[in-house]
């Protein structure tokens, strides 16, 4: 059997019963792969493929003088009444640092007492540990020190949340604050949206299939392929994390997207299938007819997600990679379950797939090929006037990317976006981590945190007096910096070739993950550090939490405009390979980087602070909260997506027109022909994704609100001003120009995107009249 999306839905509906059973078992794996390895693959840490600066410091230090890593947690012990002098407050702190000590695991360094005995003070690293009383003697800082990397400090977060809770009460607060805290905070809010996402998601999905199908059981057949997509690939990241760690945000990504395609992709199957049965032909027919048209289609386009997604896997970072990664499975599993389930399941429903009608609906719910309807007036009537539809959508949408290019920063200084991360200070004022920030900055503006800046001191020796001098001149040159705080004592290796110096980060940059934190980094790597060490003949690192996230900045930057370079070229060519013309390719690509700079912009607009008062007025509106900098990985990540989102619809309906085209040589009627065809039903499918975007955008993480709003926003503009009003428009004017091949590409194949009907044809503006065609199932017109 020659394998095809034909001939795959029909074998699978013939044998529905074993390619149900098949599937069933896949998807008991997948949950059982879900259940036991999802949780450890997934990590809250971000690592290189490459080597810049922060990864080489962290090398030379666990290779030199630290070893393993180690995760550093800050407690803040507050008195609500009473004076860190007062002995019930130094008794108080004792107790906690007694329950501290008597863990048995994880913890393997932490003060002994308050106030700190004189011997503490001789070694670097124990006085490094605290406690310290804050200035204005209401509170008390002390670090404690957890074995291995984050996702194995992470695991003794629960005992330290225990010592927190229950040493909180009686006139004293205690709070703690350090990455695996905040990690794990960040992962409970991140499952929180998740739910919220998904309870949005399918309930609107649900609504809108019913609507659009007019029965229950046709509604719910798609979502029920999402869910199978979803769950098998959890499992499947959950496999493949324990060799390649995926984003703790990966599950948030995938459930979205699942969610999204798997939907979209069985409801164009679906609708087809329904169809061919409306126009009288039996259920394998119309199960191969829909294979040979919608399932050709849906695996088209999932490969131009795949594509657009594909660019990621190069930058150099891993949560790029884990993202795009599991974004990629669960495309590819979705096309999968279309292209094989969904037959089967409709193989074995049959006509009970109409069961469950509503709204009393008795007529056919897609009308394909039907003149006089809604979209077949819309598409006229804006063909009738293009260049009013051309420049006024293409205006409105260079007006609403503007912000992304000219918006002021915060703090006045710039214009466009600003990117950074979603740091602690961004997490909703009811949880510990945030309450904890806000304290250490309050009562502790120069004391350092539990992630300093490192500075990595390689020299033939860094004892010489040189060295010395230079590591005393940073001190003074950084000494009136509101960001920095007082570097601590040199510690250094045993054959004194390492030092290490960390430089406490204070004020706004102690949230590691800030604007400010990585713009002192740059000012250490770019000033401080070259002004004290000219001429020292040492070589100095610049590394910590911070450095890293500045250098995944920079490597961001350094990559962005070569990943929209190589999916444009890249789809560019295959566009012109499907459609056979420059014009067309250039054109969608033009107009699907409209949608998406306006995303961008509406983005800068609701959510950076600085702009113009109605973007602080939709925010409130819908609950976002402002921020000072747009997460630097969405502008990339959300280009990847909404690339392969909107060709999605591009496809569909260019293939129609291009299907018309051929057979008639009228541009005017076969425009109007692609858009009431599909109008309807690209329509009920960008409702849905909008519906669940929006719904991840309803959650409480800033980083999924931009996400989700911006995905939802570009869906939305997508397919309505450039779906219908600048496809219709655009294409009128250019006329069969649009469809222009030079001789010397007519070599290139013709790749039949939508496929045919096996047999016959649909005549367009009659009333779905079947046509009988020869033997070689070619349409009148038909090139090749």
């Amino acid at each position: 059997m020659r394998i095809n999306p034909q001939s795959l839905a029909r074998a699978s509906a013939t044998h529905p019963w074993r390619t149900l059973g098949i599937w069933l078992v896949v998807l008991a794996l997948g949950i059982a792969g879900s259940a036991t390895l999802l949780g450890p693959a997934l990590t809250t840490e971000f690592d290189f493929t490459n080597s810049p600066e922060a990864k080489r410091a962290e090398q030379v230090l666990q290779q030199e003088l630290t070893g393993p890593d180690q995760v550093t947690e800050t407690f803040i012990v507050i008195g609500e009444s009473t004076s860190v002098e007062d002995p019930a407050f130094a008794e108080h702190v004792n107790r906690i640092l007694g329950e501290i000590a008597d863990v048995k695991t994880g913890v393997t360094a932490s003060p002994a007492s308050f106030p700190p005995p004189d011997s503490a003070q001789l070694d670097p690293l124990q006085a490094a540990l605290g406690p310290f009383p804050s200035e204005d003697g209401k509170a008390v800082l002390f670090n404690v020190v957890l074995a291995g990397d984050l996702d194995a400090a992470s695991e003794h977060v629960d005992q330290l949340e225990k010592i927190r809770a229950d040493s909180t009460g009686s006139g004293f607060e205690t709070l703690i604050l350090g990455q695996a805290t905040s990690s794990e905070e960040f992962k409970r809010i991140s499952e929180e949206d998740i739910r919220v996402g998904e309870t949005v998601g399918i309930v609107v999905a649900l609504i809108v299939l019913v609507i659009v199908f007019g029965a229950l059981v046709a509604g719910v057949s798609p979502i029920i392929m999402a869910i199978f997509a979803i769950a098998v690939t959890l499992g499947i990241v959950g496999l493949i994390g324990q060799v390649w760690r995926f984003s703790f945000f990966a599950p948030n990504l995938i459930t979205m997207m699942g969610l999204a395609v798997g939907i979209d992709y069985s409801l164009f199957i679906v609708s087809r299938y329904r169809e061919e049965r409306q126009r009288g032909r039996e259920k394998l027919d119309a199960v191969g007819a829909a294979g040979a048209t919608a399932n050709r289609a849906v695996f088209f386009s999932g490969m131009m997600v795949v594509l657009a997604l594909a660019g990621m896997l190069i930058v150099p970072t891993t949560i790029f990679r884990s993202l795009a990664g599991g974004a990629i499975i669960v495309v590819l599993v979705s096309v999968a379950a279309s292209m094989t389930l969904l037959p089967a399941v409709i193989g074995l429903l049959g006509d009970k797939l109409n069961a469950g009608r509503i709204l009393g609906r008795k007529r056919a719910d897609l009308e394909h090929g039907r003149p006089g309807g809604f979209w077949d007036r819309l598409s006229r009537g804006v063909m009738h006037r293009p260049v009013v539809g051309l420049v006024g959508a293409s205006v409105l949408l260079v007006v609403l990317a503007l912000p992304y290019f000219f918006q002021s920063h915060p703090d006045g200084e710039g214009r466009g976006i600003k990117q950074g991360l979603a740091g602690i200070g961004t997490l909703p004022e009811d949880t510990q981590t945030k309450q904890a920030f806000d304290a250490l900055v309050s009562h502790f503006p120069k004391n350092g945190i539990d992630t300093p800046a490192q500075l990595v001191i390689q020299a033939q020796d860094v004892t010489a007096p040189e060295v010395q001098t230079a590591i005393d001149k940073l001190r003074d040159l950084i000494a009136e910096d509101p960001l920095l705080g007082r570097p601590t004592d040199p510690q250094v290796n045993r054959d004194a070739t390492v030092a290490l110096v960390e430089i406490p980060l204070a004020g706004a940059a102690v949230d590691t993950q800030s604007e400010q934190a990585t713009n002192v980094i740059g000012q250490l790597r770019t000033e401080y550090v070259p002004k004290a060490f000219a001429g020292s003949g040492a070589t100095v690192l610049v590394g910590g939490e911070s450095a890293f996230i500045k250098d995944f900045f920079d490597v961001s930057d350094q990559y962005n405009p070569i990943i929209l370079a190589l999916v444009l070229a890249l789809s560019f060519v295959l566009l012109t390979v499907v459609f056979r013309s420059l014009v067309v390719p250039a054109k969608a690509i033009v107009m699907n980087l409209l949608s998406v700079g306006a995303a961008y912009g509406l983005i800068v607009l609701v959510f950076q602070k600085g702009g113009p008062g109605i973007g602080t007025s939709i925010a409130n509106l819908f609950g976002f909260e402002q921020v000072d900098a747009i997460e630097a990985w969405l502008p990339l990540f959300l280009f990847s997506i909404l690339f392969g989102l909107s060709m999605d619809y591009h496809v569909f309906l260019l293939t129609r027109i291009r299907e018309h085209y051929d057979r008639t040589g009228n541009n005017t009627e076969s425009v109007a022909y692609g858009l009431r065809t599909t109008g309807g039903i690209i329509t009920g499918a960008a409702v849905i994704m909008v519906a669940v975007f929006a719904g991840f955008a309803a959650g409480r993480m800033v980083a999924l609100q931009e996400m989700g709003f911006g995905l939802a926003v570009a869906v939305f503009m997508d397919a309505t001003l450039v779906r219908s009003i600048l496809v219709p428009s655009a294409m009128k004017l250019l006329g069969d120009r649009n469809w222009y091949l030079p001789k010397w590409l007519s070599w290139l194949p013709k790749l039949d995107v939508e496929g045919h009907e096996p047999g016959r044809v649909v005549v367009p503006d009659s009333p779905a009249e079947l046509v009988e065609v020869g033997e070689s199932g070619k349409r009148p017109g038909d090139f090749g």
